[in-house]
């Protein structure tokens, strides 16, 4: 082993945690206020801009499941692949080798400093993966894709049932929606389903908030009514620099019903 390898991993710590800093000094901050949806656009672009270089390797470590997401919708080749509220375009690095396969893949995010990273990571698959900036309730791909995912955005979308139901109008009959995403349980979850605490109801969505992503007790049910479950699970995630807390996630996978036959 080199001499200077601990020199090394040490400047790589310092750099990871003036990154982190800088991250959570501006969720510490906090994303002001709006109303209508053209604040929405520029509250996000003045919340992520600052921080929108360090804005993945944060949330690596905040962003629970997402890979296992991608995996399990798994998208055969030649498939039109929509994310919205795709940020950074992270997770087109989670499709690894299938990404040269697929047909097109759209990031679609309303924040310009989010998508000039996505950018950077399209240029890698030129032929496949484009960033897009638009609204994801109002977003149209042009054509009937295959598969539609969510990754941490539904509670970042103020109108999200809107969202939720453009994804599902632009799906093939039998394409696959998914999402994870942070969420916490109704007061009385129905049996089969996780009941979280009123603490932990109470304590979570207010925590967020702050940074405008605001947590849904009905974002599980709204998914299922929209698709025939594939997969569904609920679990809880650490968070960085606070290991003694948990807080609960799910991952959801479902399936567009086919129309009913007219007659």
């Amino acid at each position: 082993m080199s001499p200077l390898t601990p020199i090394h991993s040490r400047n790589r710590s310092l750099a990871s945690l003036v990154s982190d800093s800088m991250v959570l000094w501006h969720l510490m901050r906090g994303q002001r206020d709006g109303d209508n949806r053209t604040d929405h656009a520029q509250r996000l672009e003045d919340f992520y801009a600052p921080q929108a270089a360090h804005y993945d390797d944060f949330r690596e470590r905040l962003l629970h499941g997402r890979q296992e997401l991608v995996e399990r919708l798994a998208p055969p080749p030649g498939s039109t692949v929509v994310e919205l509220g795709g940020g950074t375009g992270r997770n087109l690095e989670f499709f690894g080798a299938r990404m040269l396969s697929l047909d097109r893949v759209d990031v679609v995010d309303l924040c310009p400093a989010l998508l000039s990273q996505a950018r950077k990571r399209c240029e890698r698959w030129p032929d496949v993966a484009r960033a897009v900036q638009a609204d994801a309730t109002a977003y149209k791909p042009g054509r009937e894709v295959d598969c539609v995912f969510f990754s941490y955005s539904l509670s970042m979308i103020p109108d999200w049932r809107r969202a939720l139901a453009n994804a599902v109008r632009m799906l093939r009959p039998g394409g696959l929606l998914g999402a994870v995403d942070f969420y916490i349980s109704p007061q009385h979850a129905s049996p089969g389903t996780v009941q979280h605490g009123s603490l932990a109801r109470h304590f979570w969505p207010r925590w967020f908030a702050h940074d405008g992503v605001h947590l849904s007790s009905n974002h599980l049910p709204a998914l299922q009514d929209y698709t025939d479950r594939v997969y569904c699970e609920e679990r809880m995630a650490t968070l960085p620099y606070l290991p003694w807390l948990r807080v609960p996630y799910y991952l959801y996978v479902g399936r567009k019903r086919a129309p009913h036959p007219a007659g």
